[in-house]
């Protein structure tokens, strides 16, 4: 299953590279931020958006709203605890 995982951008971490730190129900992850980069919202920008994170990329950005509805039903559903023990165990690694 591929799952999206909703997450806040709390930091750009390298501009030039599109790297951000994400942080996920208090784990915070390293992810690329290219694919919700173009001329209308710059890397700058993205601080404090709440994006979708699968395989260590931000796929789209999404509103408050959806970010915690989402988690909620990933948390009822158990996938949300699964996704992010892999993301605490690969932070560790």
């Amino acid at each position: 299953m591929c799952l999206g995982i909703p997450g806040r951008i709390v930091a750009i971490d390298d501009p030039v590279r599109k790297l951000a730190t994400v942080d996920v129900s208090g784990v915070r992850r390293q992810v690329n931020i290219a694919c919700i980069v173009d001329e209308n919202h710059s890397v700058a920008s993205c601080v404090g958006d709440w994006v979708l994170v699968h395989v260590g990329f931000a796929m789209s950005r999404i509103n408050e709203a959806q970010a915690a509805e989402t988690l909620k039903i990933l948390v009822e559903l158990g996938e949300a605890q699964a996704e992010i023990e892999a993301m605490r165990r690969s932070a560790a690694g």
